[in-house]
This record gives structure tokens, C-alpha cells and sequence, in this order.
């Protein structure tokens, strides 16, 4: 068995989450994770995100494993856009236009949404990974909990097109309580509509404002690029 030594380097709470502490932990093999998901929890459950740098100073982020080179950093979190300390360039990560092209266009469609704020909202929820499952038990490329997939009818949770139809239903019922204000929407999707109501505006909490603002950027820029 490899020994593995882990180095807690900080620990984040708030009034919405109370999230494990994030670790750094290096194998014998020189691989690095950092992450806040628990030891208990299965590989597959949770969101993996790898980071290695590329030409030109920059610094790659996919959920694709790179098999070009052997030295890279495991990135795991629950939501991929609500870490508050990431270090992540919102402005310049690599955009993914490709991925269930066809299913988020027809339900954006199906629904008057903007194609390009569902695939930011999936970009900042999974990273469009399909069995990204979060520590609450959200779970699929737009994180519906098992409750409001219920609710939308949605019987596969990880199936892609019944994740997505679900969450773009249930956005567009946001968009339409909030009077068709993104960031509440958005605030909404990620807090709850309750929180919302409550602060009359974005709840205070971190992980929901970052969020907020993360989807802000990759709605401007799937949109500017599309």
C-alpha cells in the first residue's frame, strides 16, 4: 500500500455548507490532490477535475485525464465553480462547446433559455462530468438533488438528457419567479429560491456569491463564443 501523506491546508464553512477540509495529498508516485471530499466517499461519486500546465504559461483544466504527460494535479470538489479559494481563471479556462451540444440546445429551446447559460450553469456545476455527485446528493450535469429530480420527473438522474431537461426546466422556473434576473436565478439554483426570498437578493453566503459570479463570466463568454 502506498504511503500517502496529507496536509490540511485550510478548512472553508459557511451558513449553507460545512465542507470537509481541503487536503493536499501526495502519493509515492509524485501524483497531487487536493480536495475536500471525504476519504469515506467513493471515486465515482466525485467531481475530478485535472489541472497541468500547457505552452505559454498556461494552465490547463479538464476533466479528461491527460495521457500526454505523467506529472499533473487532482482537483476534486463537490461543485466545481463554488470553491471560494479556487484559483481558477474564470476568464481564460477552456470552454467545452462540444459536449451534449444537441440535448442543451433543445432544451434551452424547448424552454426560451439562452443555450449558452445552460452550458455555463453545467461548465460551473460539473464540468460536464454525467456522475459528478456532490456530498448533499446532487448529483448529474446540473446537480439536481434527488428531491427536485423527482419533482421534474427526472427517473435517471445520471442519464445526460434527463439531467439536463430537468435542470433546464427547473432554471426556467427561476428565471421566471425572479422576473428573468440571471444572477438571482442563478443565486437560486445554487442556494435554494427560500434564500433568495429571504435577503431579498444573493444570500450571503461565499460558495453562492463566487458562484454567481463564476456562472456570470461563463455565460458572457459561451455566449460571445458561440
Amino acid at each position: 500500500m502506498n504511503k500517502v501523506l496529507i496536509i490540511c491546508l485550510l478548512a472553508m464553512t459557511s451558513d449553507m455548507l460545512m465542507a470537509d477540509q481541503i487536503k493536499q495529498i501526495i502519493s509515492d508516485d509524485g501524483t497531487v490532490t487536493f480536495t475536500n471530499v471525504a476519504a469515506t466517499k467513493s471515486a465515482k461519486n466525485q467531481t475530478v477535475i485535472y489541472r497541468y500546465p500547457d505552452a505559454g504559461d498556461v494552465t490547463v483544466f479538464t476533466d479528461q485525464k491527460p495521457t500526454h504527460i505523467t506529472t499533473f494535479d487532482i482537483l476534486k470538489f463537490d461543485c466545481y465553480a463554488c470553491n471560494p479559494d479556487s484559483t481558477i481563471d474564470w476568464n481564460t479556462v477552456a470552454l467545452n462547446h462540444s459536449a451534449f451540444a444537441e440535448t442543451v440546445n433543445n432544451a434551452a429551446k424547448s424552454n426560451h433559455i439562452d443555450p449558452a447559460l445552460v452550458r455555463a450553469l453545467i461548465h460551473a456545476e460539473s464540468a460536464f462530468n454525467p456522475n459528478a455527485r456532490s456530498q448533499k446528493g446532487a448529483s448529474g450535469l446540473m446537480q439536481l438533488m434527488p428531491a427536485t429530480a423527482k419533482e421534474l420527473g427526472v427517473s435517471n438522474i445520471f442519464n445526460a438528457k434527463q439531467n439536463i431537461d430537468g435542470g433546464v426546466r427547473y432554471l426556467a422556473r427561476l428565471l421566471k419567479a425572479f422576473n428573468g434576473n440571471i444572477s438571482l436565478a442563478t443565486a437560486a439554483y445554487n442556494a435554494g429560491p427560500n434564500a433568495v426570498k429571504k435577503y431579498n437578493g444573493i444570500p450571503p453566503y461565499q460558495e453562492t456569491k463566487v458562484y454567481v459570479e463564476r456562472v456570470s463570466i461563463l455565460h458572457k463568454r459561451y455566449k460571445n463564443e458561440s
